[in-house]
């Protein structure tokens, strides 16, 4: 059964039809210059026949080769037309080059050929170009287009239903008339169902400045205006600028926003993803309103150390956890272990990592608690792994200040219980994951991190065959209970957005930032050491709140309301700054430093947990959270730290 195009006719049918087109094309021009022309007056009838026939051969046989009719014209680019120019011009150097041998017939110049073959040449492609234009440009609602289809219906054989849409269309304008810029115009001219128009092109190069691609001006900077953007009707500003400066970047959006249109990229998704991507016209992310470089810390160098060694990482289906088991899977571990006591993030990050990798990773998952230790040495003793990534923690500051007892049995005890294994069953290195919380803490949360990284430098003094170390981050993009994804169903719903202080501010990184930078530190580990990065500036989280309300095409405080709601138990305004170089020391990473730290001794480490399980025994939250601050000497009331935070350096430095 044949096929048919979207006019009705066989794209048999019509493909030979262009074919005689052609041959009718062909015919006239020969007729036109051969036999009319004076120039070819000496040619005999029988000359002219046996030049027709000749190039003929050639020219119909170098299309048929070059697939010329297999292309669908009404969509042709450059790359058709370079096609088509490349076998006719093949066709006249074989016709030239054979008609010179002597074979009883009259011969042409060089000169002669190339008019016959440019001129053939150009009729042809006019009637493609025509044919293209036709097709894009087939208005029904207007007399000329309504011809163009008549055209189309009458040579063709397709009765074309198509109603060019523009005027319900939204209009853009394209910030960029490069390379990126020209690309997305094009596809969107040439697409008819296309939800966009692009009414402008917006440049700071002046030789681009007035003039037009695909029929559209370019404008510059200076003189567009936003009264220039409502004679336009433009709806929303596209950025096709790709390699921006974060504050380029900034500059860019701060100028724009103020049109009141919607914002745009037309580029790569700005969080990373497995599956790789294509640029593409979307939403201007959330994460792209910190305007910061991505940081790249991961290298073949970490790859190579994790290579052919069985890695367990703890929390292996929490946010950290599954990006560590995804890095993890790239590197070719001989075995990646997913410990996790929820079994649903356990079960997604396996079937993901199963349809990426199938049969060439050898994968396990474990569902328990690194509180059930004698579970936990079960594990250790099938699996004896290399490397142990300890990720399993809980991490909401406002839930663990009423759940002291829980804190303390999970993230302290099921860390102890975790090194105490990997010691036990000679791991090679043991990375725990920590947090910017720890530093000088004042909450529950932070200050069990910090007694987890006391342990972990306690234990690295022991001299065993087992390397300790700890990272550190700040708030992670796109995590579970982050304050993004809570703004973004907060704008949903159609407001209020809720935050705790117009000036509480933090540090960001996406998650394969924190998972690349908890590898590499990992890998480059003697023993003991507390790794930080060097994050950037602080966010403000009143400004970025203001940024998402406007990208969602609302006004803050307008269509959406902002409403502060008071420090939550435990909140500081500020994540203090983690890098201050002068009292770092360097890595062979710039953005990874270390803290000098004195350990404390195993014995003190003891007595202190000794204390922690008594506390612990009585079940009592208040006691827990007593006996918390006696053992974590920095830990802090967070009173005492936000009373002074306005005179810090830290609250001076937010962005956005």
């Amino acid at each position: 059964m044949k096929k048919r195009s979207e006019g009705g006719s066989p794209r048999f049918n019509i493909r030979w039809l262009l074919v005689f087109y052609d041959v009718l094309i062909f015919a006239g021009v020969e007729t036109a210059v051969l036999f009319w022309y004076a120039g070819f007056a000496r040619l005999t009838t029988a000359d002219k026949l046996y030049h027709i026939l000749l190039f003929a051969a050639f020219l119909f046989s170098l299309r048929f080769f070059f697939n010329i009719y297999r292309q669908i014209w009404r969509y042709g680019g450059i790359q058709s037309y370079i096609r088509m120019l490349l076998a006719d011009g093949f066709a006249c150097a074989a016709y030239y080059t054979l008609q010179r041998f002597p074979i009883g017939f009259a011969q042409l110049s060089v000169i002669q050929v190339a008019a016959i073959g440019s001129l053939n040449l150009l009729i042809s492609l006019a009637v493609r170009m025509f044919y293209r234009y036709a097709y894009k440009c087939a208005d029904t609602s207007t007399p000329f287009g309504r011809f163009l289809r008549w055209l189309i219906k009458t040579f063709v054989g397709n009765d074309i239903a198509y109603v060019n849409t523009a005027q319900n269309r939204i209009k853009i304008a394209i910030v960029g008339a490069g390379r990126v810029g020209t690309s997305l115009a094009e596809e969107l001219l040439n697409s008819p169902t296309a939800a966009y128009v692009p009414k402008c092109f917006i440049d700071v190069k002046k030789e681009k400045i007035g003039r037009q691609i695909h029929g559209i001006p370019v404008l510059s900077e200076e003189e567009f205006s936003f009264k220039k953007l409502e004679t336009l009707e433009i709806q929303e500003i596209v950025f096709a600028v790709p390699q921006l400066s974060a504050e380029e970047k900034k500059q860019m959006y701060d100028f724009y926003r103020q049109s009141g249109c919607k914002i745009k990229v037309y580029d790569f998704p700005s969080i990373p993803t497995s599956t790789g991507g294509k640029r593409r016209l979307r939403e201007f992310d959330v994460e792209e309103l910190l305007f910061r470089k991505p940081i790249i810390v991961a290298d073949e160098k970490t790859g190579e150390y994790y290579r052919n060694k069985t890695v367990l990482i703890t929390g292996g289906g929490g946010s950290i956890g599954s990006e560590l088991c995804r890095q993890i899977a790239k590197m070719k571990p001989k075995k990646l272990v997913i410990l996790d006591v929820y079994e649903n993030g356990a079960y997604d990050v396996q079937q993901e990592l199963r349809i990426a990798y199938g049969s060439a990773l050898d994968l396990s998952v474990e569902i328990l608690s690194v509180c059930n230790r004698s579970a936990l040495e079960r594990v250790f003793e099938e699996y004896r792994p290399n490397v142990v990534l300890n990720a399993a923690a809980h991490k909401h500051v406002p839930l663990m200040e009423h759940n002291c007892v829980e804190a303390v049995e999970n993230n302290i005890f099921g860390t102890l219980n975790t090194v105490e294994m990997s010691e036990k069953y000679g791991a090679d290195r043991v990375i725990m994951i920590s947090t910017d919380k720890a530093v000088n803490p004042t909450n529950v949360m932070g200050a069990t991190k910090r007694f987890c990284e006391m342990i972990v430098q306690a234990h690295s003094q022991k001299g065993g065959h087992t390397t300790f170390s700890a990272t550190r981050f700040g708030n992670v993009l796109g995590s579970a209970g982050s304050v993004i994804p809570l703004f973004r169903r907060q704008i949903a719903n159609g407001g209020p957005i809720t935050l705790t202080d117009k000036r509480i501010i933090r540090y960001f990184m996406t998650i394969p930032e924190a998972s690349q930078l908890v590898l590499q530190s990992g890998a480059m580990a003697k023993n003991g050491e507390l790794f930080v990065l060097d994050m950037g500036q602080p966010v403000k989280i009143y400004d970025l709140a203001e940024n998402m309300i406007r990208l969602s095409g609302m006004e803050p405080d307008k269509d959406i309301e902002i409403i502060e709601t008071g420090l939550r138990p435990g909140e500081k305004l500020y994540e203090e700054l983690l890098v201050k170089s002068e009292e770092l020391d360097k890595t062979e990473n710039s953005l990874i430093f270390i803290e000098r730290d004195t350990p404390l001794s195993l014995d003190e480490i003891e007595k202190r947990l000794e204390l922690l399980r008594e506390a612990v025994r009585t079940g009592s939250d208040e006691e827990v959270y007593s006996v918390l601050r006696q053992v974590v000497p920095t830990f802090k009331r967070p009173e005492e730290v936000n009373n002074t935070a306005k005179d810090l350096k830290e609250m001076a430095k937010a962005t956005v």
